[in-house]
């Protein structure tokens, strides 16, 4: 395990507070665990803003939670989860010293709002900065009924710090244009600070071959699949989250981005976004089915 000076030393560079760079840290970890897990690491697909920093892009926003859409339908079982991330927790303990204790890993099924079984899990750590008291917390979602369009990945996690394993850290991804699609396809559903940021950051970042085609088909599976409307700016100028959108920018991503810019900034280009994934009669044609 890195020591506590590490830590620290990253967050003052990263103008980040130290909890974060731990967290951070201790997620590679329950990575580089379930991608060592036989049972999970062909089934298990990982996505979202996490999913983005930890194989596509190492200086990206940090982000705190893991998702994932499990292939395996039995997996939805909380006694069977419990029971892999004792594994993974022992397998992580002994190769990075991160201890989770069996009595700080939960899991709950519930139905979700499309009427299918869903799992929210917390595991507990105590890392490099060693804190007195309550464990940090990383939250998992794992679903079994986000369909997959494009073929997933197996990446390598980058992992910024000193303890690098022998073995390679590698987990099962979607692919890069299934996770932009994903974000597209969130601000239809829930307009979150993260889902804006995330669409405009990539659609600007220069550091990816971007293959409109391949996110144009994802979105349109996606959004087929979910029986909602694709994103066009009008409808998204009338979504019931806007105002919330505004007053959470700073709540929500402050924490997690050194040089935070206003959300005005992201809304404005939001547009060039749109324009850039459809063609004008695609965008035409959506706008009159609003």
């Amino acid at each position: 395990m890195i020591n506590k000076q590490e830590v620290m030393s990253k967050a003052l560079h990263l103008k980040l507070a130290p909890d974060i760079i731990e967290k951070d840290y201790v997620i590679n970890w329950i990575l580089a665990g379930i991608g060592n897990q036989k049972n999970l690491r062909d089934t298990w697909v990982f996505k979202g803003g996490t999913c983005l920093k930890k194989c596509f892009f190492e200086n990206y926003r940090f982000s705190e939670d893991l998702d994932f859409t499990l292939n395996d339908s039995e997996h939805i079982n909380a006694a069977f989860l419990h029971e892999e991330f004792v594994n993974i927790s022992q397998w992580v303990y002994s190769r990075s010293g991160i201890e989770i204790p069996e009595s700080h890993i939960h899991f709950e099924v519930y139905e979700n709002p499309r009427g299918n079984l869903s799992v929210e899990g917390g595991i507990s750590y105590r890392g490099p900065l060693q804190r007195r008291g309550s464990l940090s917390r990383i939250k998992l979602d794992l679903t079994n009924d986000e369909k997959i369009v494009l073929q997933p990945e197996l990446r390598k996690v980058f992992h910024p710090y000193s303890d690098i394993p022998s073995e390679n850290m590698v987990i099962m991804s979607y692919c890069f244009e299934e996770i932009f699609a994903e974000k597209l396809r969130a601000l239809v559903e829930r307009l979150r600070p993260r889902d804006l940021y995330d669409v405009v950051h990539l659609h600007l970042d220069k550091r990816w071959k971007r293959d409109r085609e391949k996110i144009f088909k994802s979105l349109q599976g996606k959004c087929d699949y979910k029986g909602i409307k694709m994103p066009i700016i009008d409808l998204l100028s009338i979504h019931p989250y806007l105002n919330e959108l505004t007053v959470e920018w700073d709540n929500m991503l402050a924490h997690q981005i050194g040089d935070l810019l206003p959300v005005a900034y992201y809304w404005d280009r939001l547009p060039e976004v749109l324009n850039w994934i459809y063609d004008a009669k695609q965008i035409k044609a959506q706008a009159e089915m609003v």
